[in-house]
């Protein structure tokens, strides 16, 4: 029998997150998500932000750790209801960062030029 207890999470990971505050009465959320940039900078792992988005990379505790801070921020700011749509990925045949899964398509379009 698996004592289940004992399963590691991975290594790294990857994800990708949306945290939507609801319920604000505002259409722009652009001021939660400043502040919940400034708490990726200050986390020191790496991000990414885009139009949809961030993605931030490190250990499977950190990264989740940083979005459940990112929640509490924006819980802090008065906002009553905060849902995050993610993806997360891990892989263990490789150390690839998100940087090097864009390079490598990029490459593959230059190829094409």
């Amino acid at each position: 029998m698996t004592d289940y207890t004992q399963v590691a999470t991975p290594e790294r990971c990857y994800a990708d997150f949306c945290l939507i505050p609801v319920g604000t009465g505002n259409t722009s959320v652009a001021e939660e998500v400043a502040e919940v940039q400034r708490l990726l900078r200050a986390s020191g792992l790496t991000y990414t932000m885009h139009s949809a988005g961030t993605t931030v990379e490190g250990s499977w505790d950190e990264v989740f750790k940083v979005i459940g801070q990112a929640h509490s921020l924006v819980h802090s700011r008065g906002v009553v209801r905060v849902q995050s749509s993610m993806r997360v990925g891990t892989r263990t045949d490789k150390n690839q960062t998100a940087k090097d899964k864009v390079k490598r398509v990029e490459d593959i379009l230059g190829k094409q030029s």
